[in-house]
């Protein structure tokens, strides 16, 4: 059988060590080109563009 704690931990041990476990939220930035929010230094998914320029071509929705 493996080892068992000989004592219980306090609630405070256990909550400081539960404080980095919470979720955050994603740093995101507006695109100058089209201004939708990404993540920085990422092309952007809804325009393609990067630094200025076209690195990714987007085709444009087709209305029915």
């Amino acid at each position: 059988m493996p080892p068992q704690p000989k004592r219980k931990h306090s609630k405070g041990r256990r909550d400081r060590r539960r404080a980095h476990d919470a979720l955050q939220a994603a740093n995101l930035t507006a695109c100058p080109n089209c201004g939708q929010m990404r993540l920085p230094h990422t092309v952007c998914p809804n325009c393609g563009q990067y630094k200025g320029r076209e690195v990714v071509e987007v085709e444009k929705e087709k209305k029915k």
